[in-house]
């Protein structure tokens, strides 16, 4: 298999899914990790040149571009022969899939937060826009706990996705106490984040 590039940064959520994934799937060692610095007001010239969107994770190989996530993990998953992460048929796939949908709804809504409050000017930020984000977050957590049995079991693409936003509102979002009336939620997350892959994962202290 030709080496793999992926152009990632520590602290994104996305690129901590695909790293998860590909730690799963034994993958890793087939991937050259290319760190790169940017934000939605101070883009990177490298990723540009691989993403026209601009954003990471991207990865480089056989002379093609692969983004966003969602696209970089199907194809990963398709380039070993253990078990699927996202299953290829059935009712499994379509659950791997709806939760994949999910767990990237809550970080679109949390990174949205985010930049509202920490790039925005605070002469124009927008309160209510806010607090909208983050009812799309609770409404998510709520889901969850709701279905915390379904979470349950070997890891897929889905319960990775949902595993790594859960863990970028504890990295960015320390003070929303989103394990509150969430006891379900709050056990299959602790014993998911022992994963290897998981703890390999961390981002590095804000």
């Amino acid at each position: 298999m030709a080496k793999m590039r992926l152009f990632y940064s520590p602290s994104s959520p996305y690129a901590r899914k695909v790293r998860v994934l590909a730690l799963e799937a034994g993958l890793d060692k087939k991937l050259e990790m290319i760190n790169v610095a940017l934000t939605p007001i101070a883009p990177n010239a490298d990723v540009d040149k691989h993403n026209p969107i601009g954003k990471i994770p991207v990865l480089s190989v056989k002379g093609m571009d692969l983004f966003d996530s969602p696209v970089i993990c199907e194809y990963l998953d398709h380039q070993h022969k253990g078990r699927k992460l996202l299953p290829r048929k059935g009712r499994g796939r379509w659950v791997a899939l709806r939760q994949q949908a999910m767990g990237d709804g809550l970080l679109d809504a949390a990174l949205l937060a985010r930049y509202e409050t920490f790039l925005r000017p605070e002469n124009r930020r927008w309160p209510e826009w806010s607090q909208g984000q983050v009812k799309k977050i609770e409404g998510v957590l709520d889901t969850l706990e709701a279905e915390a049995k379904v979470l349950k079991g070997k890891p897929t693409l889905g319960t990775i996705t949902i595993a790594c936003a859960l863990g970028y509102l504890d990295f960015r979002f320390g003070d929303h106490d989103w394990r509150a009336k969430r006891p379900k939620l709050t056990k299959w997350f602790a014993a998911f984040s022992k994963l290897p892959s998981m703890k390999a994962t961390v981002p590095p202290p804000a």
